[in-house]
């Protein structure tokens, strides 16, 4: 997990330890412990987009490139 000014910028689990609750409880610590607002998810990456609107976070803002210009749709989701 990597978080920078209270966005989530990064959140990786090994595909076995999915669905253990790991993802939540580090998501719940960085939201308690370091404000996390906002985080970005790639919009090909449905698995992750529905965990974060499970966990309360909204699309807000997309775009149709990565923050390096990569043609990777990125969703902007927000508490």
């Amino acid at each position: 997990m990597g978080i920078e000014n209270r966005t989530l910028e990064m959140l990786f689990l090994s595909p076995e330890e999915r669905g253990r609750g790991l993802g939540k409880r580090l998501l719940q610590y960085g939201i308690e412990n370091y404000g996390i607002e906002r985080l970005t998810v790639n919009e090909q990456n449905p698995q992750a987009r529905g965990f974060y609107e499970h966990m309360g976070f909204q699309v807000y803002r997309r775009t149709d490139h990565d923050e390096q210009g990569n043609p990777y749709p990125i969703l902007y989701m927000r508490r």
